[in-house]
């Protein structure tokens, strides 16, 4: 890691475990993403669920970058309050969540609001709902490339079913959406190679829709792990969402992309139980828990430290180097998967000039703002 940039020298007049996020470094990383895609701001739809925060909205605003996706009713609520004119929901609304979904497009008009769907069941049950709140519902058709999570299998007859989904009432089909997350191979080539193919498929997909009367679908495609490939490909909008923050896990796993972290956890030793062992106040509930117990937060600037153990509000780490740790001292780790870290913080702490400079409250961490 270069330099000292991340220490912060009025550190002892806040309480851990605390979250650090650098401002200078964000904005940095946005111009990279922007420049990834030679400056086009239209094609780039960052996906929010990674910060939750006004204030990268702001930035966002600030860099011409008026659209975004989000993964909840929250995040959506939240970019409609700060400025964002195009909000993409990622996820297919289904029971209460269409009528939340609704009252927030009625509430915020000047928003151009959409969804996904990926059934002809699901995509019927927002219609019925639009229509009787005398609504249009913009929506996506959800593909399916191999996550196997949601989406439309894509090597079925797509334009049969784009053309089911367009004449229902009450919706308006935008286009297809694609999110290949389960490709993360190291292999440039390998993880590539079937987006590739994909998007070759729903490509001669969109132009038999086109060829079939309909309008030329619009297409927003991928993560952080197959943004390199995407953004080389002008018919598409990419939606990376990592890249404010960076992680340990993508710097790992994705070193042909220069986005650097802006996010650090800072943690204090508040016990020394045994001969070479800390706790750290540094528990799951303050970082993401879904990893092996080693790969959850990196100390890569104390490598001398090993993680052993992780409970609800401690961290037992194992010291193997000559370096006499304290009782109350402050150590800085980067988180492995950042994304659910935040979702843990009430609110992140701006680093500017080395020095604590404010709070950003995690607005969208919470399930309901408003709606």
């Amino acid at each position: 890691m270069d330099g000292n940039w991340y220490r912060i020298n009025n550190l002892r007049e806040f309480d851990t475990p605390l979250m650090a996020v650098y401002p200078d470094r964000i904005v940095n990383n946005i111009e990279l993403a922007l420049a990834m895609l030679n400056g086009n701001a239209a094609r780039l739809r960052p996906h929010i669920k990674t910060h939750k925060t006004a204030e990268i909205l702001r930035l966002f605003l600030n860099k011409g970058i008026s659209k975004i996706k989000c993964a909840t009713i929250a995040e959506a609520e939240l970019a409609a309050q700060n400025g964002i004119t195009d909000v993409l929901l990622a996820y297919q609304p289904v029971g209460l969540k269409i009528n939340r979904f609704i009252a927030l497009v009625s509430k915020y008009p000047e928003v151009h609001f959409s969804c996904i769907t990926d059934s002809l069941v699901a995509a019927q049950h927002i219609a019925e709902q639009a229509l009787i709140a005398s609504i249009v519902i913009s929506v996506y058709i959800d593909l399916n490339t191999g996550m196997n999570r949601t989406g439309y299998p894509f090597k079925e007859d797509l334009p049969a079913f784009y053309r089911q989904i367009s004449v229902l009432a009450g919706l308006n089909l935008l286009g297809l959406h694609i999110y290949d997350g389960h490709l993360h191979d190291d292999d440039l080539q390998l993880r590539f190679a079937p987006a590739a193919m994909a998007l070759a498929k729903v490509l001669a997909d969109a132009n038999k829709i086109v060829l079939a009367g309909l309008t030329q679908p619009v297409i927003i495609a991928g993560g952080s792990n197959t943004f390199l490939f995407y953004a080389e490909r002008n018919e598409v909008e990419c939606s990376p969402g990592t890249f404010v923050f960076w992680d340990m896990s993508y710097s790992i796993k994705l070193p042909e992309l220069k986005f650097k972290p802006a996010a650090v956890l800072v943690t204090t030793v508040i016990s020394k139980p045994a001969a070479g062992i800390l706790c750290l106040d540094l528990g799951y509930k303050s970082v993401s828990a879904e990893n092996p117990v080693g790969q959850r937060v990196l100390f890569v600037w104390n490598p001398d430290l090993q993680v052993v153990a992780h409970s609800e509000e401690h961290l037992t780490v194992k010291h193997t180097g000559s370096k006499n740790y304290e009782i109350g001292e402050r150590i800085y780790g980067l988180p492995h998967h950042v994304c659910p870290t935040v979702a843990l913080f009430d609110e992140l702490s701006t680093i500017e000039n080395n020095e604590i400079s404010g709070k950003w409250l995690v607005q969208a961490r919470r399930r309901v703002i408003c709606l």
